[in-house]
């Protein structure tokens, strides 16, 4: 089908084409309504048109920041390790307002994060290999720091966890026969 400006669509036409990308980028997962009125001006449609659809599905809960914030920040916690100031980070990326952005971060506790910087740091040391301890701090405080996670946590989790690590190593060598 042949790309057609919106422009030179009668505005019941431009009207229905908007709803089609919308519901389109809507079907494959929910979104900001600040990505829908990029998609739309990427498009081509005017601004009376972005904004009166983008308020109408707004309106009508089919597209709502509050609650793609929360979905973001427990999938991207859960699936990617990031804490709570990168996913404050990305959510402002995709155009959620900054108190929203704070409020869903906040989901994620101290304790919640502690624990999930804890995982990163165990899966990492198990591929680090043979590396002396100083590269190894240095690599794992730069995954937690990708990650988002504070440098005092980050430095507290790294050291416990390399202390762990190295006891569990000194454990093995003294159960295993010369």
């Amino acid at each position: 089908m042949a790309k057609v400006d919106p422009a030179e669509l009668s505005p019941e036409d431009a009207w229905r084409k908007a709803k089609e990308v919308c519901f389109d980028l809507l079907a494959i997962r929910s979104r900001t309504k600040d990505e829908l009125r990029h998609a739309l001006r990427r498009k081509g449609f005017d601004e009376e048109t972005r904004e009166t659809l983008l308020g109408k599905l707004d309106s009508s809960g089919l597209v709502d920041d509050a609650a793609f914030a929360e979905s973001w920040v427990r999938s991207r916690h859960a699936n990617q390790g990031l804490a709570r100031s990168a996913l404050v980070a990305e959510l402002k990326r995709k155009g959620v307002e900054d108190e929203i952005a704070v409020q869903a971060a906040s989901e994620v506790d101290r304790d919640s994060e502690e624990e999930r910087a804890r995982e990163l740091v165990r899966k990492r040391l198990r591929v680090l290999g043979n590396v002396d301890e100083q590269t190894a701090i240095r690599r794992l405080l730069g995954a937690l720091a990708r990650k988002g996670y504070p440098q005092g946590l980050s430095y507290a989790v790294v050291r416990e966890e390399l202390r762990n690590a190295g006891a569990e190593a000194t454990m093995l060598d003294n159960a295993l026969p010369d």
